[in-house]
């Protein structure tokens, strides 16, 4: 083996084995087996907004952070890289079509997804085209008499499908999954495909990776561990089915893999762990018709994760699945929450992001987007909940599309935090990425 090889070898193993650095975030989720954890103290208390950085369309995409950059997508159509000190803009790069991939950076390159059906490598320096892949086309979730809306035989796009997969790079290759229903391992230098993996539907959760098997769910129910080497299946597991309102079924949240055990939320309203090497359940944690879309945080003997429509937050013992705390905070959560020292961060479609004391579980404190100081009040009600009477009036389904919209002028949170040398990162709806410490 060469001593080129032996390096890159060696990156991938320490990618793999070690806590992200309180230095760089390179990845959705901070690491391969996406724990959530980050390295540092974190932030206990608000101080400021250290800079924001204005986008023209809704910042869905999380940050990766490497090597003093920020690079982040928006539904502009435009992958940002973006100065981690003073916020100002490095390069851009345009797809002309929607970013909600979450970028990954390796070796000098920076990949992710477009809807343009495309999947790129760039130059993470200047922002110049490597290579780029094309899949058979990406498209969101659909089913008919979606969410009960109307017409009840017409086939809809899902406006909730709002994430494309996140890239994960490991021993020389780069894995994600497509809207064309298939898995794709990449050769990360030059974009040649190795192998692919047919799933029966959509696949926009981000793959997790541990001992050289890719650990990734798709909407047609069913949860996967393939071979990251051949591409081969090692296990599949059954989730529930939903087929007459396609509201219960798929997963677009991505695994935590800690303990020998996949954690994993799913819209079918369960969280699930897995044993890693067989599949088989270990315990199943229902959320009474809520569903999870964040993907879970692992730390300490415990598993974090958010509920949608319930806007539950609630923290479960590892090993048994029992519940240790709950908190609701109304409004439901799609992102992700992150770790750093002894705080927990989690952004919600209020336009809040929130930090949670984990030695008492109780809320620290609030960051408030631009958007919700704007629009908020118009589409809350007194109670705090969502004022939903304001934005869905009919159960048409053109009517749930505006109405989702609406919902989103809030500065909904959806990125997922990711946490730096002290600072808070995340994206909002409103169109920004914030660094807030």
């Amino acid at each position: 083996m060469s001593w080129t090889r032996c390096q890159s070898v060696l990156v991938s193993l320490l990618a793999f084995l070690l806590p992200v650095s309180a230095q760089t975030v390179p990845m959705f989720r901070g690491n391969l087996q996406h724990s959530g954890e980050y390295g540092g103290p974190g932030v206990p208390s608000f101080t400021k907004i250290k800079w924001k950085f204005p986008t023209h369309g809704q910042v869905i995409s999380s940050p990766a952070i490497a090597d003093g950059t920020a690079y982040v997508g928006s539904t502009d159509g435009i992958l940002y890289a973006v100065d981690l000190e003073t916020g100002a803009q490095k390069w851009k790069f345009a797809t002309h079509v929607r970013i909600t991939s979450s970028p990954s950076v390796d070796n000098g390159s920076v990949y992710f997804e477009s809807y343009d059906g495309n999947f790129y490598a760039l130059n993470a320096a200047d922002g110049q085209v490597k290579w780029k892949f094309a899949t058979a086309g990406e498209r969101r979730f659909a089913g008919k008499h979606l969410h009960g809306s109307k017409p009840e035989n017409e086939s809809m796009p899902d406006p909730f499908d709002f994430y494309l997969s996140s890239p994960a790079i490991w021993n020389g290759m780069v894995y994600f999954g497509s809207g064309d229903g298939n898995i794709y391992a990449l050769n990360a230098a030059n974009g040649t495909a190795k192998w692919k993996f047919a799933t029966g539907n959509v696949v926009h959760a981000s793959p997790a990776i541990a001992d050289g098997t890719v650990f990734i769910g798709s909407w047609d129910s069913y949860f996967y561990a393939i071979d990251a080497t051949n591409g081969k299946e090692k296990w599949r597991f059954k989730t529930g089915e939903d087929t007459k309102i396609y509201n219960q079924v798929g997963f677009q949240a991505s695994a935590a893999i800690a303990n020998d055990t996949v954690y994993v939320g799913c819209r079918d309203s369960n969280f699930y762990a897995l044993d890693v090497a067989t599949g088989k359940q270990k315990w199943v944690f229902n959320n009474k018709g809520s569903w999870v879309i964040g993907s879970a945080a692992v730390h300490a003997g415990k598993v974090y994760f958010s509920t949608s429509d319930s806007g539950m937050f609630y923290s479960v013992d590892a090993e048994s699945g029992a519940q240790l705390s709950s908190a609701k905070y109304i409004w439901p959560m799609f992102s992700s929450p992150a770790i750093s020292g002894d705080m927990l961060y989690i952004g919600s479609h209020d336009g809040k992001l929130r930090a949670i004391d984990l030695k008492t579980n109780n809320l620290a404190w609030t960051f408030q987007t631009d958007g919700s100081k704007q629009n908020g009040a118009a589409l809350t009600k007194e109670d705090g909940s969502p004022k939903y009477e304001a934005a869905f009036t009919e159960d048409f389904y053109d009517n749930m599309v505006a109405g989702v919209a609406k919902m989103m002028t809030v500065g909904a949170v959806l990125s997922s935090p990711v946490v730096v040398n002290g600072v808070v990162y995340f994206g909002s709806t409103d169109g920004n990425l914030y660094a807030v410490m």
